[in-house]
C-alpha cells in the first residue's frame, strides 16, 4: 500500500546521509521532497501542510543542529510526526462494564464491512471472547447469507432472524440481538449494518436509528483504503450524520497509494483502530501507528513479526527444535518440513520479508518470490519414505526417480533439494559447534586444544609425597581456602613431616617486631 511513499522518502533520506551538517537550504529541499511524496501518495492537502510545517520547524531547532548525525535526527523527526498523524498510541477497544459489549459497523457499500465483521469476530474469539454477529444489513441481496458463511468460517454465532434482500426491519433485528446475546451468554455483539453506493439521507437515518436503539459501546467506520481522497469526504459525512469512535481500514494489501490512512485520522480526529491486510480471515489485526510509520520509512516491523511467530509456533515444539540444533544432533528433512510448514502458517513469505528493516531496497527480488516453490519442496519431501527423510544418503538414482514421479518434479529438482539440504545441515552443525570461533563452546581454536588437554587430566605419582607436592590449586577441594606465598605454591598444604599442630591458628602467631 505505501510502497510509493516509502520509496520516495527513502531516496530523500539517502541523500542526507552524506552531509555532516544540514543548512537551511538542505532542510528546505528535504521538506519540499517530503511534500511532493505525500501529495503523490494522495494525502489530503491540509494534512500535508500541517505535517511539513511541523517537520520544518523541528528540523531547524536545536535537536538537529546539535545532533551527532543530523540526517538520522531528521529521519527520527519524520518518524515521530508520522506516528502523530496516524494516531500516536494504539487505541484499544472499550468493553462494557456489563456484557454484552456492542460494536456497530458503518460505511459505504463495497468497503468490506461484512467480511470485516467476520475478521473482527474471529480476532475477538482468539482473545478469549464469545462474539455474536448480527445480520442487520437487510437491503443488499444475499448480505445475510454472506454473513452466515463468514460466521461459520470464523467459528462464531450469527443472529439472522430475517431473510434480508429487502425483507425485515434492521432496527428491530439490532434491538432483539441484545436479548439473544444475554440469553446465550455472548459477551460481544457485532452489528453489520447496510451500506450504500453513495452517501444519502436514508442511509444515515437508518444507521442513526440503529445507534439509538442499541447504544453501541464502539461505532467503527469501515473505509476502503484504496478510494483515496473520497475516504476523507465519506468519513466527514459519517462523522456529521452518525458519528463514530474509530476507523477500520480495509484492503491495505492493495496497490493504491495509501493517502487515506494518513488523512482520515487527522481530518476526523478519530483513531485508526484496526486494519485488514488481505482476503483471509486471519489477515486482520489492531492498528499500531508506530509500526506503520516504521514500515513507511523502511525500518521494518519486527514487533509484528515476533507476534505472528508467537501465535504460529508451538513453544514446546520450538524449544525442542532449538535444543536439537544447539546439541548438534542431526537436522533431518522431517525437521525441515516441519519448520517450513510453521513458517507458511505465518503468511506469505513476501509479507514476512517485508517486515524486515531495509527490505524496501530489495522489493523487486522479494516480489519475485513465489510461495509455490515451498509447496513443491514440501511435495518432494512428502514423496520420500520416513527412512529417506531421516537419512537422505540412501537416496540413490532409482529412489530419486520415484520421488520425482511422486511429487511431479524433475529428478534434478530432487537432487538440488538434497544437495542444498546437506549444505544447510553442515551449517547447522557448525553453528552447534561454535562455528569454529576460538573461545566458543566446541570452537576450533587455540582454547579448544587447551580444553581438550585439560579434560585428559594430569598424571598422579604413586608416591604420596610426590602426589601431595604435585597437586595444583585448581585441583583442591572446593572448601579448602586458597593461600598465597609458600603455602599457596604448595596447594595450601605442607609436605609430609612438616604438618602444623592440630588447632594451630596462624593469626595468633607473634612474629618478630610485632607487639
Amino acid at each position: 500500500m505505501f510502497e510509493t511513499l516509502s520509496d520516495r522518502l527513502t531516496s530523500v533520506f539517502s541523500s542526507l546521509r552524506s552531509k555532516g551538517r544540514l543548512s537551511d537550504a538542505d532542510i528546505d529541499a528535504t521538506t519540499r521532497e517530503i511534500r511532493i511524496a505525500l501529495l503523490e501518495a494522495d494525502v489530503a492537502l491540509p494534512v500535508v501542510k500541517a505535517f511539513v510545517a511541523q517537520v520544518k520547524e523541528r528540523a531547524r531547532g536545536s535537536e538537529v543542529s546539535q545532533a551527532l548525525n543530523p540526517a538520522q535526527q531528521v529521519v527520527k523527526i519524520v518518524n515521530d510526526e508520522l506516528i502523530g498523524i496516524l494516531g500516536g498510541e494504539t487505541r484499544r477497544l472499550r468493553f462494557a462494564k456489563t456484557p454484552p459489549t456492542v460494536i456497530m459497523l458503518a460505511g459505504l457499500q463495497g468497503a468490506g464491512k461484512t467480511t470485516l465483521a467476520g475478521k473482527l469476530a474471529r480476532w475477538l474469539r482468539e482473545q478469549g471472547h464469545a462474539p455474536m454477529l448480527v445480520a442487520a444489513d437487510l437491503q443488499r441481496p444475499n448480505a445475510v447469507q454472506q454473513l452466515q458463511v463468514v460466521g461459520e468460517r470464523a467459528q462464531v454465532a450469527v443472529f439472522a432472524p430475517e431473510p434480508g434482500s429487502g425483507v425485515g426491519d434492521p432496527v428491530e433485528v439490532a434491538r432483539r440481538s441484545l436479548d439473544e446475546a444475554r440469553r446465550l451468554n455472548h459477551d460481544i455483539v457485532i452489528i453489520d449494518t447496510a451500506g450504500r453506493l453513495g452517501i444519502d439521507q436514508e442511509m444515515m437515518k437508518q444507521a442513526a436509528d440503529i445507534r439509538d436503539a442499541v447504544t453501541p459501546d464502539e461505532t467503527l467506520f469501515v473505509v476502503d483504503a484504496m478510494i483515496g481522497q473520497d475516504a476523507v469526504t465519506t468519513a466527514q459525512a459519517f462523522m456529521e450524520g452518525v458519528g463514530f469512535d474509530g476507523v477500520v481500514l480495509t484492503k491495505l494489501d492493495g496497490d493504491a497509494r495509501g493517502g487515506a490512512a494518513l488523512s482520515v485520522r487527522h481530518i476526523t480526529g478519530r483513531p485508526i483502530m484496526f486494519a485488514s491486510t488481505g482476503e483471509k480471515l486471519e489477515d486482520f489485526d489492531a492498528f499500531h501507528p508506530d509500526r506503520m510509520a516504521s514500515r513507511i520509512l523502511d525500518m521494518g516491523d519486527i514487533l509484528t513479526l515476533i507476534e505472528q511467530a508467537q501465535k504460529t509456533f508451538d513453544e514446546e515444539q520450538a524449544a525442542k527444535m532449538a535444543g536439537k540444533l544447539t546439541s548438534g544432533e542431526n537436522f533431518t528433512l522431517e525437521d525441515f518440513l516441519e519448520q517450513m510448514m510453521m513458517v507458511q502458517k505465518m503468511g506469505p513469505i513476501k509479507n514476512l520479508l517485508g517486515m524486515m528493516p531495509g527490505m524496501g531496497q530489495m522489493r523487486d527480488q522479494i516480489n519475485s518470490i513465489d510461495d509455490r516453490d515451498l509447496d513443491r519442496i514440501a511435495a518432494i519431501i512428502r514423496s520420500m519414505t520416513p527412512g529417506e527423510r531421516q537419512d537422505p544418503k540412501i537416496i540413490n538414482g532409482s529412489r530419486r526417480a520415484r520421488i520425482a514421479a511422486g511429487s511431479g518434479v524433475s529428478v534434478s529438482a530432487v537432487s538440488n533439494l538434497v544437495t542444498r539440504f546437506y549444505d544447510a545441515q553442515k551449517m547447522m552443525k557448525r553453528m552447534a559447534g561454535g562455528m569454529g570461533i576460538p573461545g566458543m563452546p566446541g570452537g576450533k581454536g587455540k582454547n579448544a586444544k587447551a580444553q581438550k588437554k585439560a579434560k585428559k587430566g594430569r598424571r598422579v605419582s604413586g608416591d604420596p609425597r610426590k602426589a601431595a607436592l604435585g597437586k595444583q590449586p585448581s585441583e583442591s577441594a572446593p572448601d579448602e581456602p586458597k593461600q598465597g606465598g609458600v603455602l599457596g605454591n604448595l596447594g595450601g598444604k605442607l609436605p609430609p613431616g612438616m604438618e602444623l599442630p592440630p588447632g594451630f591458628d596462624p593469626s595468633k602467631l607473634r612474629l618478630p617486631g610485632q607487639k
